[in-house]
């Protein structure tokens, strides 16, 4: 990738803010950045990155990278009457950081395709201190040619980048990556309620875990920096976020015939925290309701 190449990154959230200002800072490219908010685009612009005050500024972009909230916020960047689609230069790569539905990736790579411009799904794992690290997990679908274009792109801001395949297959495995998840700080909060109610101490109890077969990314990260200081803050991964993350996760389920039980009682327990009033708390909360 030569040096004169345009980068156009739309979104500056708790991961995308950090995403940006590792690619802009590593790469040595051209960086325009579009947000809502002024104040992520002040923070940027003391590393070079240029501010769009529209999406028409990304049209001159070769690729665009996209760290959105949800699949319906994608949709509208991508396909609406000012969207991407209307405006990118042939061969052009569109490349989606955040978590959508598997099908949509696969409607927008056919959208796009027809206009001669590419895309990707490039969904990111791990915390925002992975985001500003630059150690995040990336989980990517794409055309062979493509992942080979974007690769070193994506581990300017990632430690591992995986290649799971065609488009929508990176969407796939981060979809099931989350759910995994939920999951397992599901259980996490489960643990912590019941060893406390018998009288364990929970910094205890998780340090051994840790030290057995129950050790996890979860454990480590979620468990111990979060549930047992009780402490959620509004600025992370929120209830709602991984709500719509686990929705995914059903859809797809159902998609093939499986009744996936156990994601469900996750989805009543988050359900359970959002009516307690943490929809923007750190998605870990759901301790605070067993």
């Amino acid at each position: 990738m030569n040096k004169q190449q345009n980068i156009g990154f739309i979104g500056l959230g708790v991961m995308g803010e950090p995403m940006c200002r590792n690619l802009s800072t590593k790469s040595g490219l051209t960086f325009t950045a579009f947000d809502r908010r002024e104040e992520p685009l002040m923070r940027l612009a003391q590393v070079g990155v240029g501010r769009a005050v529209s999406l028409a500024q990304m049209a001159a972009s070769d690729v665009v990278f996209l760290s959105l909230p949800d699949g319906d916020t994608v949709r509208d960047v991508c396909l609406g009457n000012t969207g991407l689609i209307t405006m990118l230069n042939a061969g052009a790569i569109v490349v989606d950081l955040g978590t959508s539905p598997v099908a949509l990736a696969r409607e927008l790579d056919h959208r796009f395709r027809g206009q001669d411009v590419l895309f990707s799904d490039a969904p990111v794992a791990r915390t925002r201190a992975a985001a500003e690290a630059g150690t995040l997990s990336i989980m990517v679908g794409a055309d062979p040619a493509v992942f080979e274009v974007l690769e070193p792109l994506l581990k300017m801001m990632g430690e591992e980048v995986t290649h799971c395949g065609g488009v929508g297959s990176g969407q796939l495995v981060k979809i099931m990556n989350n759910m995994v998840l939920f999951q397992t700080v599901s259980a996490l909060a489960e643990a912590l309620a019941i060893g406390r109610s018998a009288g364990i101490d929970p910094a205890v109890m998780f340090s051994a875990l840790s030290k057995g077969s129950a050790d996890s990314f979860a454990l480590r990260n979620h468990g111990m920096k979060a549930m047992l200081p009780d402490t959620f803050p509004q600025d992370a991964f929120s209830t709602a976020y991984a709500m719509k993350d686990l929705g995914y996760a059903l859809e797809l389920a159902r998609d093939v015939g499986l009744e996936a039980s156990g994601a469900q009682l996750v989805q009543e327990r988050f359900k359970q925290a959002i009516d307690a009033g943490f929809h923007d708390h750190y998605f870990p909360v759901v301790s605070r309701v067993i």
